[in-house]
């Protein structure tokens, strides 16, 4: 006979065991799931008085059916996100986030690509885990970063380009491309080549990184808009404009000794232009003085002209009297500023010979005004 029949085993009647009575449970009771199902199809037969397959029934059943149905259309769409609805495929409108509602599949579908988020695509390099640093460093690729310029150098480019889904192209976004990231980098680095190859290497490498980033940002929209992506280029930025490592070195002699150069024309320059006005001010000044003694000279010399025929004239009209008064005005004009001494060669001059230095002879006085303008006479 088994033990079990025995009531309680060999050990006698009850769950005990060898050593006394078994564990007792502790804590609630579970529901008997059982007890529950059972419950359930009772008030069901009540609510179904012919039964599950009775016309009612099936029409009760079929209406919980369509209201779960109708039910799975409501779908959440998060803050980054945009809903496409798609009916049999085909794109009919585009929801904002928050909750919405389609009809039920396979009526409406809804796709939720990140058409809010802005993405980042870096060409020329790529971010790699470093363990040594504990964090992600950069690598260079060269294939993807050395380009030729329109002077024939080779120039070492890195650049990030910045990317969105258009609000209205979200469509075109997901239909029109299978790869997008793919397209995006792939036009970036056709469109920086092609814009470094029209430039020379030295504005791309100092002053011209704006005007680049904006040509290639424009010409990189032109291109994913004529493919109809959907995609808005948002940025470009030059994260790094070098020559090759190969030849840094000389490239930046030539950039020192260009530096050099220009600082030294700047300085002639400067002093260009704090010598040639003082040249200029100097020759107008010595132009006017010049034009001053030519209109001095020519005024005196149309006096002197008409002086000398007034004269003239005069004699020819009393030719003897001019001649005297000329000769009296010449004297008087030679004589008139010197020292003269008169004689009358009587005892008085006796012994005085007239080569000596008479002026030296006779004791100097102080000379008068009248003296001073006429010359005097002794």
């Amino acid at each position: 006979m088994p033990w079990k029949n025995q009531g309680g085993g060999p050990w006698g009647s009850g769950p005990k065991g060898p050593w006394g009575s078994g564990p007792q449970p502790v804590g609630p009771r579970p529901p008997d799931l059982e007890d529950l199902l059972r419950r359930g199809q009772d008030r069901l037969q009540q609510l179904l008085p012919g039964g599950y397959f009775s016309g009612v029934g099936i029409t009760l059943i079929l209406l919980i059916v369509l209201a779960f149905w109708l039910l799975s259309g409501f779908f959440r769409v998060q803050s980054e996100e945009l809903g496409v609805v798609l009916r049999f495929g085909k794109h009919v409108r585009t929801v904002q986030p928050g909750l919405n509602y389609h009809l039920p599949y396979p009526i409406e579908t809804v796709l939720l690509p990140k058409a809010l988020r802005v993405s980042t695509i870096s060409i020329g390099m790529t971010l790699i885990d470093d363990p040594t640093r504990r964090g992600r460093s950069i690598r260079d690729v060269p294939e993807e970063s050395l380009m030729l310029t329109g002077d024939e150098n080779i120039v070492d480019v890195d650049f990030t380009v910045l990317w969105r889904i258009k609000p209205d192209g979200v469509g075109d976004f997901l239909f029109n491309i299978q790869n997008p990231e793919g397209t995006v980098k792939a036009v970036a680095e056709s469109a920086m080549r092609e814009v470094i190859g029209r430039s020379q290497i030295q504005p791309i490498l100092t002053g011209a990184r704006n005007v680049t980033e904006q040509n290639v940002q424009e010409l990189m929209q032109r291109t994913l808009d004529s493919y109809g992506s959907g995609i808005l280029i948002t940025q470009v930025q030059m994260q790094k404009v070098d020559p090759p490592a190969q030849v840094i070195d000389a490239f930046r002699d030539v950039q020192a000794a260009r530096s050099d150069s220009e600082r030294l024309q700047n300085e002639a320059q400067t002093y260009a232009n704090q010598v040639v006005p003082q040249a200029r001010g100097r020759a107008a000044q010595i132009l006017q003085a010049a034009e001053g003694y030519k209109e001095q000279a020519v005024a005196e010399a149309k006096g002197q002209s008409a002086r000398f025929l007034k004269v003239y004239d005069e004699y020819k009209k009393a030719p003897d009297v001019t001649r005297e008064r000329i000769y009296l005005e010449t004297m008087e004009r030679v004589l008139g500023g010197s020292e003269k001494l008169v004689y009358d060669g009587g005892s008085s001059g006796q012994g005085v010979v007239p080569f000596l230095p008479l002026n030296e002879l006779t004791p100097k006085r102080a000379p008068t005004a009248g003296q001073q303008s006429s010359g005097g006479t002794r």
